[in-house]
């Protein structure tokens, strides 16, 4: 008798779902594993320790909808913790260093689904950290727009508005606006 390999293991995959500022990433992770929990699959939430924004713990979108997640420091604690779960659900992860890349493929090659989400621009609309990578590498991408502060249009870009040049500044609207292509560049 033939036996395909791998055919009694499971698929992994990756999706990211990535956009500007206040274009609802958060919002979309939540609502996907909201469906996977609803299905009754076992699921792990992560997001990178230095966003307290709103909640030390819970990733939380501008609409203040709310997952329990799991804080993480280095990304690789992520496959420590995440042993046995179907699906992984990561907010933020342009904030995590290169090892999130490998963390993503090491889960998805082990049949997990994961989900990712993350800025694609920073404030100086240049790709952001591994997000650029975690697209390449996703099957299923996903990408979200706000709505232009100055214009109406949909945008695609993070404008910072204090003048600090630091990479990383945590913020919400008081810090940044989204902004379409031609009102980012004016």
């Amino acid at each position: 008798m033939f036996i395909e390999p791998y055919s009694d293991r499971k698929k992994g995959w990756v999706e990211v779902i990535a956009g500007s500022m206040f274009s609802g990433k958060t919002e979309e992770l939540i609502r996907r594993l909201k469906r996977v929990q609803i299905a009754g699959r076992k699921t792990e939430i992560f997001k990178p320790s230095i966003d307290v924004r709103y909640h030390e713990t819970d990733i939380v979108s501008h609409d203040s909808s709310r997952l329990i997640s799991t804080p993480v420091d280095n990304p690789y604690n992520i496959l420590l913790l995440a042993t046995g779960v179907e699906v992984v659900g990561i907010d933020e992860a342009q904030f995590f260093d290169d090892g999130i890349i490998d963390v993503v493929e090491k889960l998805a090659r082990s049949g997990t689904r994961v989900i990712v989400a993350g800025l694609d621009m920073d404030y100086q609309g240049k790709p952001f950290g591994s997000m650029p990578e975690l697209l390449a590498r996703a099957e299923f991408i996903t990408k979200l727009h706000a709505i232009c502060a100055r214009c109406g249009d949909p945008a695609n870009y993070s404008h910072r508005i204090p003048k600090i040049e630091d990479k990383v500044l945590l913020g919400e609207k008081d810090v940044y606006e989204p902004r379409c292509r031609a009102c980012f560049y004016k």
